[in-house]
């Protein structure tokens, strides 16, 4: 399992977590909360924790997921939400055992 992390200062976290919830739960099953989300998407699957001055943004996916576009989609969808801000990602990307 290949993963990718990236940690978005912003202090609306809270709110661009629900928005990308909501829009994609129209498609996909998706869980939340006010201050995490988990979303299940084509790639695999990407889970959001908000705290105060920052939104981190997990994915998780098989090994040969194409995660140059997984970090695209979910990078673009939440710059969307957050226009009146620029969003900066950093993703680290590594891996995780099965199980």
């Amino acid at each position: 399992m290949q993963t990718s992390k990236a940690v978005v200062p912003t202090q609306h976290a809270r709110r661009y977590l629900q928005q990308l919830a909501k829009h994609w739960g129209h498609k996909f099953p998706v869980q939340f909360s006010a201050s995490e989300a988990v979303i299940e998407l084509p790639f695999g699957k990407c889970r959001l924790d908000a705290a105060e001055a920052d939104l981190l943004v997990k994915l998780s996916g098989a090994a040969d997921a194409d995660f140059d576009r997984f970090e695209t989609v979910v990078a673009e969808h939440l710059q969307r939400f957050g226009h009146r801000e620029t969003l900066v990602f950093d993703w680290r990307r590594g891996s995780a055992a099965s199980g």
